[in-house]
């Protein structure tokens, strides 16, 4: 039953990579889909490249046997600054100026927002070597499900879900990424709702589950002594818990494939539509799996967890489910996890070839060779994460922690502010960079520890928050004391921002003055 289910849905998502192909004639349709993508799709997209086997069964796991129940606000985190306030400052701002900038990638922004092409060199090297340890990590969750599931070796999972991956992103490109996240978001939001449903029926119900993980002890953490501190409304470790929120949150404002979304949006109704439908898919998603990962510690005992660790907390919880149901679990992980993955590796194929090769060969690349080259870097970026992911023993957490703290401590601060004021310089920028990439690096090397301000020191999920709260002060320090870029330059940079359009009473109702 879980396998006919699991081939049905492989079958279907290759259809769609084949169905769309002729819809990727050029660069801009094969990385952005024409800037023609409706607000569903869009929405979507943005939420199934969120939330993968990561969140589901790294961060659900590792987090929910941390901190309780309170791990659910990470969801609602999720919801309110990594989608509805991402939308809401970032959407319009990023597709107007993109489109004015004739930008199809965050590096391609930096060069033309700032006149660097070094910049351009320098963001798209970032993307591409920190965007494989994310990729990594969604392998990493995804085929522990899969052993769990089947008793199929990790190595095989792993190579199998590139494969599939790789077939439909590179015979589709963007359009057939957005159509297929949009089937897989369906599959998510039903499938998260009947395994919460059926994990909790399992222990009595939610009254009886929160009863029994009040009664476990918060010995071994920073509140031993808080009875049911599990199942408090804040948890045993609050800041910590914030540092967590903070990353999955905040961090998405700085990814490049997670802003890619908004340059492919098609007009002003898709920016709200978006923002209401990607903020109550991130709610449910994200809350429900940390929700459920809030009771992992009535169903794994500290003798087991000393033995699976914390990748195989969820996992643990879902072997006594009905069969159906662990086909349901399946896919619903499988779809998570292939949507994020194609949009890291179509974000890192196009990123190398418009950023770094196309540049090289000057007037020698046309559109029909960029295409060519970007499909083989799909299938370069996916061999090299899946030697990096056939490490099992690197934690989910660690890998996505390492990832967000040194692309969204570069980026964040210098995208946004760039969005919105004249006077962020290019020495800033570079310093951002540096702030995100060094703090990293050093990080992996030193491995600190200790704590600061109640924080771990030794948490990679910690120090991306702290890259990204240094890049938001530092940026604009930097930027009043460096030299400005010229004036003319900024003034047409900016222009697209105070252009006029005249709607259709069709489309929108007030008077002439209003809709100008």
């Amino acid at each position: 039953m879980v396998l006919a289910i699991l081939i049905i849905y492989v079958v279907f998502v290759v259809a769609i990579g084949i169905y769309c192909r002729k819809k990727a004639g050029t660069v801009d349709d094969y990385v952005l889909g024409g800037r023609s993508v409706g607000p569903w799709l869009t929405a979507f997209a943005y939420g199934t490249s969120y939330f993968s086997a990561v969140i589901f069964v790294g961060y659900a796991g590792k987090f929910g046997w941390n901190y309780g129940l309170a791990t659910t606000w990470v969801g609602i985190g999720n919801a309110i600054i990594g989608s509805l306030m991402a939308w809401v400052i970032l959407g319009r701002r990023t597709r107007v100026m993109t489109k004015h900038l004739d930008s199809s990638t965050m590096p391609e922004y930096f060069e033309k927002r700032f006149t660097s092409k070094v910049m351009k060199i320098i963001s798209a090297l970032i993307v591409f070597v920190f965007l494989i340890p994310y990729t990594a990590s969604v392998y990493n969750g995804l085929s522990r499900l899969f052993g769990m599931a089947f008793n199929i070796d990790y190595s095989y999972c792993v190579i199998g879900m590139a494969v599939i991956t790789a077939v439909y992103v590179i015979i589709g490109g963007y359009k057939a990424t957005a159509i297929n996240d949009f089937v897989q978001g369906l599959i998510m939001l039903v499938g998260i709702v009947a395994v919460i449903a059926a994990t909790l029926a399992s222990k009595g119900g939610f009254t009886s589950a929160v009863e029994q993980l009040s009664q476990v002890s918060t010995a071994g953490t920073k509140s031993p002594d808080l009875n049911g501190g599990f199942a408090s409304f804040f948890g045993p470790d609050p800041m910590n818990l914030l540092g967590v929120i903070i990353l999955t949150s905040l961090g998405t404002w700085g990814l490049p494939q997670m802003v890619h979304k908004f340059y492919a949006i098609k007009d002003e109704r898709s920016i709200k539509t978006g923002t209401i439908v990607s903020t109550v898919f991130a709610l449910i998603i994200a809350g429900g799996s940390y929700f459920l990962g809030g009771f992992g510690r009535i169903f794994v005992t500290d003798e087991q967890f000393a033995e699976i660790g914390s990748d195989g907390v969820v996992p643990k919880m879902l072997e006594s489910l009905p069969e159906i149901l662990i086909g349901v679990v399946v896919v619903l992980v499988l779809s998570a996890s292939m949507s994020t993955l194609s949009s890291l590796v179509l974000t890192s194929s196009s990123t190398l070839t418009l950023d770094l090769i196309k540049p090289i060969g000057k007037d020698k690349i046309d559109e029909k060779k960029s295409l060519i080259i970007m499909r083989v870097l799909i299938a370069v970026f996916l061999i090299i994460s899946v030697v990096i992911a056939l490490n099992k023993n690197a934690l989910i957490s660690d890998l996505m922690g390492y990832s967000w703290g040194a692309l969204a401590g570069a980026f964040l601060a210098p995208f946004m502010y760039g969005l919105f004021w004249k006077g962020v310089t290019k020495a800033s920028v570079y310093t951002s960079f540096i702030i995100g990439v060094g703090a990293t690096v050093l990080h992996m090397i030193i491995k600190p520890t200790g704590t600061f301000l109640g924080f771990d020191l030794a948490s990679p999920v910690n120090l991306g928050m702290f890259t990204m709260i240094a890049g938001l002060i530092i940026v604009p320090i930097v930027s009043l004391i460096t030299p400005k870029m010229k004036k003319q330059e900024l003034d047409d940079i900016f222009s697209c921002y105070e252009q006029k359009n005249l709607v259709d009473v069709t489309k929108a109702i007030g008077d002439a003055d209003e809709l100008k």
